[in-house]
């Protein structure tokens, strides 16, 4: 069996030279798992994905196969940003896959949350599995599983959905991080070389913008939720809250409201900014943003963002609110 324990003699990493010496720890023993075999990765784009895949490439190079499902939840820039740094900075062995209408014909008309995330996680796991017997050689899968991740759902990182794929591909598993909190991944990334964009990335739901554009996706509120998004993160980032606030983004719900654009009434969708800080997500507090700047991001988003009239600020502590909205 497994051992999933922390090491008791393990220190923390939190300098660049710790993470050096277990970045060579890691390729070493990755090598040693591995040997000449491929290793297949599903590559989010996340924090932790993204640190195993810059660590793989290290240790083996082009026998490391990722693949990056694209399925049109992501934020804005996100995809373009994986294959960017890893096919064309890291000379990665990419796959990307664009599965953004097959995802969202599958959404057509499913508005309650729970069926969203079944949809989203089993769709993730067909098209990966379409994907893995596209390939030849596979005998391992690597994956980002980190320690609070064993602490709380047992060694395989079922929220990745991988953990679902068929008994038919046994694959053995390469888990180099298992044993780091995610500070200490971070401080990893950052000596892998990883952009801080990725390496600081903010908590994201495992299904994406489909749990901020409430009740059943539509293309043209997804965008709502993505353009609207991709502007408070600008926003918070040039007036230094991107690093003060544990999360921050907009929510577009499935009702529109009357309201006067260009002298003439108009019926469109408003968006709700949620911002809080909290250090275990069992609760959380609301960021007291600037009032000036609220109504600077207000302007923006309703000017930039079609289909959009009203901007809302979520003012509710959790409890009794939860982090999402969904």
């Amino acid at each position: 069996m497994q051992n999933n324990k922390r090491p008791e003699n393990m220190a923390r990493i939190e300098t660049k030279e710790q993470a050096d010496a277990f970045i060579a720890e890691q390729v070493a023993a990755v090598k040693a798992q591995v040997g000449d075999k491929k290793v297949l990765l599903a590559l989010s784009g996340g924090v932790d994905s993204s640190v195993v895949a810059a660590l793989l490439i290290k240790a083996i190079g082009k026998n490391l196969v990722c693949v990056h499902v694209n399925h049109g939840l992501l934020r804005k820039g996100e995809p373009e940003q994986v294959v960017e740094v890893f096919r064309n900075q890291m000379n990665a062995n990419l796959v990307y896959v664009d599965a953004v209408d097959r995802f969202l014909d599958k959404l057509a008309g499913v508005a309650e949350p729970e069926q969203k995330r079944k949809v989203i996680g089993a769709e993730f796991i067909r098209v990966f599995e379409e994907e893995a017997r596209k390939q030849d050689g596979i005998e391992f899968l690597a994956q980002g599983t980190i320690y609070p991740d064993i602490l709380e759902s047992g060694p395989v990182k079922a929220h990745h959905n991988v953990g679902g794929l068929p008994d038919d591909l046994r694959f053995e598993l390469v888990e180099p991080l298992k044993f780091l909190f995610k500070d200490e991944v971070r401080v990893v990334g950052k000596a892998l070389g990883l952009p801080d964009g990725m390496v600081y990335r903010q908590p994201f739901p495992g299904p994406g913008l489909g749990v901020r554009c409430l009740g059943a996706i539509t293309r043209d509120r997804l965008e709502c939720v993505r353009e609207s998004d991709a502007i408070l993160r600008e926003e918070f980032a040039k007036n230094g809250l991107a690093g003060k606030v544990w999360q921050y983004f907009t929510v577009v719900p499935d009702f529109k409201s009357v309201g006067v654009k260009e002298n003439k009434r108009c019926f469109e969708y408003p968006v709700i900014i949620r911002a809080v800080n909290t250090k275990d997500a069992m609760t959380a507090t609301v960021e007291d943003v600037p009032f000036a700047l609220l109504q600077h991001i207000t302007d923006r988003i309703t000017k930039e963002v079609k289909g959009v009239n009203r901007v809302l600020y979520d003012l509710t502590p959790k409890p009794c609110g939860t982090i999402e909205w969904e």
